[in-house]
Parts: C-alpha cells; sequence; structure tokens
C-alpha cells in the first residue's frame, strides 16, 4: 500500500478496531438510599437498557452529602459513556439554595441525557380534616397567620420552596414544620398535630386512593391525569405550575454519539407498555426530552427556585 493510501485508511481501520459502546457494565449513580423512586425508576430503566444493549446497567447509590458526593462522583468521572447519574427534581433546589459552594457546575458540570419521569407535589390533608379545599386553606391562613401548619420534608428542598413560592403568591403565612421523612408526616397529619402537608405523587397517591389522606390540590399546570379529579393549584393561586422529575446526565465531555444512543434507548425503554404500566402505577408518568429541553429546563428551575430563596432570605444548612 502507497503512503497515501495508507495514510487515507488508518483513521477506518482505527474505527474498526475501537469497541462498540457500551463494551462492558455501565453504572447509574443515584443520591439517594435504595428502595425510593430514584432507585426504583432506575432499576426498571436499566434492567431493559440490559436486555438492549448486551451489558448490565447496575444502580449503586451514594447518599452522603444530600446527593451531592453521587453528582460529583459522576462529574469527575471518565466521559467514557460507562457511569450516568439519576438526577432528582432536587438537583435544581440545591442549586439554587447552595449557588457558588456547589462542588460542580449545575448547568456545565453534567452532560445531560434526557429527563426520564416527571411528577407533581400534591397538598394534602387528613380525611376529617375541617380544610374543605385550597381556598379554603388559604383564606384560613389569611385570618389567622402562622396558625395553620405545613408539614415539609427538609428545609431548602422542593417541599420547602413550593411552600414558600404558595406563601409569596398567595399572601399568606403558614408555619412550615420540617421532617425527615415523609411516614413521619403523615403520621402527624391524620393524627391532628398537623394540618397539612406536600408530598410527591409518587408516595401521596396511594395513600389518596386508600382514604388515607384527602388532596386538596396538586401542582402540575393541568390536571394530573393519574388523579384527574384533584384540582390545580394554579386553579386557586395563579402562577403555582410545577412538576417535579428524574433525568439521566452523564460526565461533561461525554461523546454526543454516546449521548444520543443511550437517549434513544431510554427512549425506547419508556415507551414499553410493561414500563408505562409500572410508572402509572408508581404515580409518574413517561417523560423522555431531547438533552437541550433536558438542561432548558435546569437552567429555568435554577433561575426561579433563585427567585424564591432570594425573596424569603433561604440559607443552607
Amino acid at each position: 500500500m502507497c503512503g497515501a493510501a495508507a495514510v487515507m485508511a488508518a483513521p477506518s481501520l482505527a474505527r474498526a478496531q475501537s469497541p462498540a459502546w457500551p463494551s462492558r457494565p455501565i453504572r447509574i449513580i443515584i443520591p439517594t438510599a435504595a428502595g425510593g423512586s430514584p432507585d426504583l425508576v432506575a432499576r426498571q430503566i436499566g434492567s431493559k437498557l440490559t436486555e438492549r444493549l448486551g451489558q448490565p446497567v447496575v444502580v449503586e447509590s451514594i447518599t452522603q452529602g444530600i446527593g451531592l458526593v453521587a453528582n460529583q462522583t459522576v462529574a469527575k468521572s471518565a466521559p467514557d459513556g460507562y457511569t450516568f447519574a439519576m438526577l432528582t427534581g432536587g438537583f435544581t433546589t440545591q442549586a439554587a439554595v447552595l449557588k457558588a459552594s456547589l462542588p460542580y457546575d449545575p448547568v456545565h458540570g453534567l452532560a445531560f441525557v434526557t429527563t426520564t419521569v416527571a411528577y407533581p407535589m400534591f397538598l394534602l390533608v387528613a380525611p376529617n380534616s375541617p380544610i374543605a379545599s385550597f381556598q379554603d386553606l388559604v383564606e384560613r391562613a389569611k385570618r389567622e397567620p402562622g396558625k395553620l401548619n405545613l408539614a415539609i420534608l427538609g428545609s431548602g428542598s422542593v417541599y420547602h420552596l413550593l411552600a414558600k413560592w404558595i406563601e409569596n403568591r398567595a399572601d399568606i403565612t403558614m408555619g412550615q414544620i420540617p421532617y425527615r421523612g415523609t411516614v413521619a408526616a403523615f403520621t402527624d397529619v391524620i393524627g391532628g398535630r398537623m394540618d397539612a402537608m406536600l408530598d410527591t405523587a409518587t408516595s401521596a397517591i396511594t395513600r389518596i386512593k386508600n382514604g388515607q389522606l384527602r388532596a386538596l390540590a396538586v401542582s402540575s399546570p393541568e390536571r394530573y391525569p393519574l388523579m384527574p379529579d384533584v384540582p390545580t393549584m394554579d386553579a386557586t393561586v395563579p402562577g403555582i405550575k410545577l412538576m417535579s422529575w428524574l433525568g439521566l446526565a452523564a460526565p461533561p465531555k461525554t461523546p454526543r454519539a454516546i449521548i444520543d444512543q443511550f437517549n434513544a434507548e431510554v427512549r425506547h425503554a419508556l415507551a414499553l407498555p410493561d414500563v408505562k404500566q409500572w410508572l402509572a402505577d408508581t404515580g409518574v408518568l413517561a417523560a423522555p426530552s431531547t438533552p437541550e429541553e433536558f438542561q432548558a429546563r435546569v437552567e429555568s428551575e435554577i433561575e426561579l427556585y433563585g427567585k424564591i430563596v432570594e425573596a424569603n432570605g433561604i440559607k443552607p444548612e
């Protein structure tokens, strides 16, 4: 072979000898404990990806640092398509509260792949609560500022910022009591020690269907398809529209070809009838996106939550 021909053939030969992706197991790192929604959704999608890609998809939980360690682990991993993060809606609230103290850039420090599912927040009371509706709750809070108590999960969380957003838009004040877990908040609501609580669809829907809690409103922009009888928050307090989510991201500089292939495979998994039914039973909806749509969502939410944080003087704990 002449020199020129050898030079022209070299790139093609290199590509032919490069191993196809994936050639070994893929990790999905979640920032929460095993058994929660991020873990269950990651495992459900991962099982389908394993079948399609011919390589194991391993879900790994790293809970230290309220999710920061998990996200930072992925941000610093090799951009080779073998490590992904399952981000939660708390990713953007953290970015808004912690700001410059984050150990990674929340917009450019990861390569966004796709959102996977979306779900709203529910405002809930005990079945026998005298609070008849979201409008009734707002009116009671106006009459007696600070007397009505609302259970939220964690300070600086999406629960906390949504509660503050409701207060700001409705011009009311509620006593917000942070809890470490849904079960404790639920117990105090049905026991009459708390007036109401905010919770995600993933844990609220079963309790609503079982009659353990009564839903006053839902944060989705339109009525939530999985619970269509519940009115939206926006119908009473205009502007309150929020859908939380889970989504996959890779280390920065991951090749776009891998991002696009992984995006396509996740979309395929989410479209499978058994997966869609499983998601609905879990209280969430399949919500795939392009990488650009996912990044735009992250940016817009950080801006929204940043305004709420600033308006209410919320500081990291």
